[in-house]
């Protein structure tokens, strides 16, 4: 399973950005996907994450009614749209898979239960 992360860039505070991660291999629509970010000097956080059918999301606190994610299990792609972009939420975002047979059934937060990773895009946001 590999997974390619894409449409990172600049943005001014208040703006949007919406992100790309495309899946090849392995059977994508059986997957909770999930969205993470790192910014300089601090852990790895949970952003969103997303069931197999879509239909169940959650969302950390701090992008909670900015952040939507979403998913086209026909294209083998979720998406991350960001709206109302903080110059906090500068940091690079990686998509990330979890394949387990109980990923099926629940949805989990950190980063330790997901097995495969893209390898990251960075989202800069300016003041």
């Amino acid at each position: 399973v590999q997974l390619q992360a894409s449409g990172g860039g600049l943005v001014q505070a208040g703006g949007s950005l919406r992100v790309s991660c495309t899946v090849s291999g392995g059977t994508f629509s059986s997957y909770a996907m999930g969205w993470f970010r790192q910014a300089p000097g601090k852990e790895r956080e949970f952003v969103a994450i997303i069931n197999w059918s879509g239909m169940v999301t959650y969302y950390a606190d701090s992008v909670k009614g900015r952040f939507t994610i979403s998913r086209d299990n026909a294209m083998n792609v979720v998406y991350l749209q960001m709206n109302s972009l903080k110059p906090e939420d500068t940091a690079v975002y990686y998509c990330a898979g979890d394949t387990s047979p109980s990923g099926y059934y629940y949805l989990k937060r950190l980063a330790s239960d997901y097995d495969y990773w893209g390898q990251g895009t960075q989202v800069t946001v300016s003041s």
